[in-house]
């Protein structure tokens, strides 16, 4: 298949990588040009402009937020020079009112438009181990299905409205940073009470809390490892923010996002902005001085 893709993050890197490992024809677009060449000694094509990469029969996006794919022209006459019949995928963890107006925009164009936002960090993207979240045309997502079969190990369909398929994601990211505090403010009281909170990890981890977000984001706050960053800090506070926006549109107070909002604010003005967003286990154990 021909496949173009915009956006060469972390994520995005990766996941162009296994299409191209799988055989598609990739022509990439990025912003900045290290990614795409990387990409293109890999076998890809770049393209000069984002409509290049919207002349296939299906194209990626991964970009960081709403304004930006704003930028780029999704909402405007970019979609006007896409490629008769193309299916954007549209993988970014955007806001809920934003995924309606681009479905609508695709519609009005002519064009299948499918949210698929993902989980996992950058390391699940480049072994093929995502969760993709799949809402929109559902021939669409018949087709591109076996695609997506390359790119993660699971694929959670939801339905022909594509921006349930962000909320999840939002309600998602949203439960992954609730922990992230819990773990911070679980840690913090050891520490200030002289407990070992490695023990406490140990003991909670092969018991009750067996899953990936305390095992893996709880070793990091508990080393206080949080650079590089596979998600930035400054990502998290997005996400707290579109479950905020999210949750004041269907009517659901969200009283705990108001508290990780805050704490993601007070890291940023700590200069903390280019750490992991798992940082913000640490800062309940900034404010009590352990």
């Amino acid at each position: 298949m021909k496949i173009g893709f915009i956006g060469l993050g972390r994520m995005g890197h990766g996941v162009a990588d296994n299409l191209l490992k799988a055989g598609h024809e990739v022509t990439v677009w990025n912003r900045s040009a290290a990614p795409v060449e990387a990409l293109v000694a890999k076998g890809a094509r770049a393209a000069k402009t984002p409509e290049e990469a919207l002349q296939g029969e299906a194209a990626f996006s991964m970009l960081s937020n709403d304004a930006v794919m704003r930028e780029v022209g999704f909402t405007g006459p970019l979609l006007a020079k896409a490629a008769k019949g193309l299916i954007h995928v549209n993988a970014a963890t955007i806001s809920v009112e934003f995924a309606k107006e681009l479905q609508a925009a695709h519609a009005k164009a002519g064009l299948a438009y499918l949210s698929a936002p993902v989980f996992g960090r950058p390391d699940m993207a480049a072994s093929a181990q995502l969760v993709l979240v799949a809402g929109g045309d559902g021939a669409a997502l018949k087709t591109m299905q076996p695609v997506f079969d390359k790119i993660g190990s699971r694929t959670v369909p939801v339905g022909d409205e594509a921006w349930k398929a962000n909320l999840f994601k939002i309600a998602g990211n949203f439960m992954i940073a609730s922990e992230l505090e819990a773990i911070g403010e679980a840690f913090a009281l050891l520490r200030k009470g002289g407990v070992d909170p490695a023990l406490f990890h140990d003991v909670l981890g092969g018991r009750l809390f067996t899953g990936a977000v305390f095992k893996g984001y709880g070793t990091m706050v508990l080393n206080r490892q949080y650079e590089p960053a596979g998600f930035a800090l400054t990502l998290g506070l997005k996400d707290v923010n579109l479950a905020r926006s999210a949750a004041s549109g269907l009517g659901v107070g969200m009283p705990t996002a108001e508290l990780l909002a805050k704490h993601y604010e007070e890291a940023i003005s700590w200069g903390w902005q280019d750490k992991d967003w798992a940082a913000i286990g640490e800062v309940p154990a900034k404010k009590a001085g352990v």
